[in-house]
């Protein structure tokens, strides 16, 4: 087995995923996914929201940026 701090990103989540399911079973684990994946109000209608009066440039210009700028 690969060492955790070896483990992709998706690799990760695959594992720590089968431990769920093995240790709560798979009840649990969709209860817990439920609980913990499920965000709160309509990102789609709030994104049009913010993004209203963005250009196609200072989009663009944000994905380049680093993050945390």
């Amino acid at each position: 087995m690969t060492s955790v701090s070896q483990m992709t990103d998706d690799q990760f989540e695959r594992f720590a995923l089968e431990i769920l399911q093995r240790e709560i079973g798979p009840d649990g684990l969709a209860r817990f996914l439920r609980r913990f994946c499920s965000g709160k109000g309509d990102y789609t209608r709030d994104r049009a929201s913010w993004q209203r009066d963005l250009t196609v440039e200072q989009i663009v210009a944000s994905l380049n940026r680093p993050q945390g700028v």
